[in-house]
């Protein structure tokens, strides 16, 4: 066994264990942290096949952000975990089967007989000069441009989705809320009016002891 496939076993098992783990844990903080794990050894298998970027972009996208933001949400929401626990053994074997037919589907894919060395063969040593970026902007912005771009208007169309299914008007007798129109269109005599009053002198402490007496 050469040095390399020490590397990639060893984070191939890291990368299994996080996920068993992630599945399993009670606390979804700690599932969460056992996700960033699994992306983590994942990202290195994937530098090790000369994939940099995604190795990169999983990291710094998933890990440094997606990740640090459901971390975020999973502590701020107050989450029962004895709702989470129920319903837990009813459900088991209908998880168990979904989880057995998703591997098969994945071992008919993936698996030595369709996508082993045999098959693919061993994978091209490119030079030191190679950019695996431009390997992947050229066909991604020139033969799939459309695809990118519908996968990016796909995604506005969810941010737009989430944004108005968490928008909730509630009544003005609630909450006050700001009419930038209104504001705009008030005239400067609705804002300021003058007021005359009448002059009133405040008196000397001596006076006013004077006056008690």
């Amino acid at each position: 066994m050469t040095f390399e496939q020490f590397i990639f076993y060893l984070l191939a098992t890291i990368a299994t264990i996080a996920g068993l783990m992630m599945i399993s844990v009670k606390n979804p903080v700690k599932a969460a942290l056992w996700l960033v794990l699994a992306f983590i050894s994942t990202a290195g298998i994937w530098i090790m096949a000369q994939a940099e970027f995604l190795g990169l972009v999983l990291i710094l996208v998933y890990v440094g952000a997606v990740m640090v933001l459901f971390l975020f949400v999973v502590m701020m929401l107050d989450i029962n975990m004895a709702i989470l626990k129920e319903g837990f053994t009813r459900y088991l074997p209908l998880g168990a089967m979904a989880a057995a037919a998703i591997f098969a589907l994945m071992y008919m894919v993936i698996g030595p007989e369709h996508f082993g060395l045999e098959v693919t063969g061993s994978p091209v040593v490119h030079p030191a000069n190679y950019s695996n970026t431009e390997a992947i902007a050229i066909p991604l912005y020139t033969t799939h441009a459309y695809a990118f771009v519908l996968a990016a208007v796909l995604l506005l169309l969810g941010i737009v989705a989430a944004i108005a299914l968490t928008l909730r008007r509630r009544p003005t007798t609630e909450v006050r809320y700001q009419d930038i129109d209104k504001q705009v269109k008030t005239l400067a005599a609705d804002r300021f009016r003058m007021v005359k009053m009448e002059t009133v002198i405040e008196k000397d402490i001596v006076s006013k002891e004077e006056d008690d007496k």
